[in-house]
């Protein structure tokens, strides 16, 4: 098996799908940072940091054509998938410029629930095993996604460039959306406009509010010393900005990772059951999501799941190695 992975082998020439559509992403950003120059907070370093992308995809792909094999390949994807690191907060370079739209969608989860499920789950719920339990879910979001993609490339290395353009390619739609819908999330909003008025049902708009402000107060003090609680808040201290709520990324990129697992193994799908179901419920427990965006999300992760196999099918459908 390990010399299998680095045996050297005919491969198809040029990039793989996934450094395809990074570059689309990269090319229409890029457009978007010039319409908007003088409106940006940081445009030439963002360029820069575009630039930077484009020349390591291609540095990769000339370095594979040295010596091509299935490491090689792994790695070539591997590097794409680690720049949405990037991506993610970068949503938040553009959407800061547009008005917020939290209020529209805390009332609208007002008017279908009579409240906000976002504060009731964690207040009524607030015991450490369900707040460790739904956290680890929370935390399991990345893990499950190495986890799919690392069993396609042991077991079925055919469909492996497939599910990870299928993936990233979903990502970059959910940045799109991103970046012109302006939406933080209960964690970001609820403090901004004060526990007060949540309670009493006053969603205000609070307009370019997370362009000068996007510090992460302390979410749901249910249970704070638990080691999953505490994992997730620092990981969000360090990366989270007030981007991306609307629909739910976790919920609908999980969700297509079920649907993969499904159709591979009914075992792989099994044990990523549960972390899957923790995983939605937490969400909104954590307050990083409205209903409405777990919701949508959820919608959304099965229809871009057909989308993107199907574009896969009819452009990239050429296998990587002859």
């Amino acid at each position: 098996m390990a010399l299998e992975l680095f045996k050297r082998t005919e491969t198809r020439k040029g990039l793989f799908a996934v450094e395809k559509a990074t570059l689309i992403y990269t090319l229409l950003t890029s457009i978007l940072i010039l319409y908007l120059f003088q409106e940006m907070e940081h445009p030439v370093r963002m360029l820069i940091e575009r630039a930077a992308i484009t020349l390591t995809t291609f540095s990769m792909m000339y370095l594979y054509r040295i010596y091509p094999c299935k490491t090689g390949a792994f790695i070539r994807v591997a590097v794409q998938m680690s720049f949405l690191s990037y991506w993610y907060p970068d949503t938040f370079e553009f959407n800061r410029i547009f008005p917020n739209l939290d209020h529209v969608f805390a009332t609208i989860e007002q008017w279908v629930f009579s409240g906000q499920p976002a504060v009731w789950f964690c207040v009524r719920f607030p015991y450490k095993w369900v707040s460790e339990a739904l956290n680890l879910g929370y935390f399991f979001y990345y893990p499950m996604i190495l986890l799919v993609m690392v069993w396609y490339f042991v077991y079925r290395y055919e469909l492996f460039e497939k599910v990870a353009f299928v993936v990233v390619m979903s990502f970059f739609a959910y940045y799109l959306i991103y970046i012109f819908v302006p939406v933080a999330g209960p964690q970001f909003y609820f403090p901004a406009i004060g526990s007060e008025h949540v309670e009493q049902g006053i969603f205000s708009s609070i307009g370019n509010y997370f362009n000068h402000n996007h510090v992460l107060l302390e979410g749901p003090n249910c249970y704070p010393q638990g080691f999953f609680y505490n994992l997730v808040e620092t990981s969000q201290q360090v990366g989270e900005r007030p981007t991306a709520a609307f629909p739910s990324s976790h919920v609908g990129i999980s969700t297509m990772l079920m649907i993969m697992a499904w159709r591979a193994n009914l075992k792989l799908f099994a044990f990523l059951l549960p972390f899957y179901i923790l995983l939605c419920c937490a969400t909104v427990y954590i307050q990083a999501h409205y209903v409405i965006d777990a919701f949508v999300g959820f919608i959304s992760g099965i229809a871009l799941y057909m989308v993107s196999t199907a574009l896969f099918k009819k452009w990239f459908a050429a296998p990587l190695f002859k």
